[in-house]
């Protein structure tokens, strides 16, 4: 069955830094743009960046340029959010998302928290 398992989330302090992963199962992985997603207590669910399929494009919220970046393994089934100069705002339930665009998300994984505080 389809599978998308995200781990690396944790506690981290203001400025530091964390390596997400979402590991894929159950599908044709290099067929598909994952996406990351995010949702902290009390917000909406918002994109924070997507990857396309072969991984030539990438896209990113405002908020997160120039700090995070996203790539992808598709040997391994692997998407890695790497998540640097982190803000206390980050916190939240981070979710990888696969879909044939990085804006329909036809899959979900379970979420990995990240919290980023002192």
């Amino acid at each position: 069955q389809v599978q998308l398992v995200e781990s690396g989330g944790g506690l981290v302090q203001p400025g530091g830094s964390l390596r997400l992963s979402c590991a894929a199962s159950g599908f044709t992985f290099s067929s598909y743009a994952i996406s990351w997603h995010r949702q902290a207590p009390g917000k909406k669910r918002e994109l924070v960046a997507a990857i396309t399929s072969a991984g030539g494009s990438t896209t990113f919220a405002d908020s997160v340029k120039g700090r995070f970046t996203i790539s992808r393994d598709n040997a391994k089934n692997t998407v890695y959010l790497q998540m640097n100069s982190l803000k206390p705002e980050d916190t939240a339930v981070y979710y990888c998302s696969a879909g044939p665009t990085p804006f329909s998300p036809r899959y979900w994984g379970q979420g990995t928290q990240v919290i980023v505080s002192s």
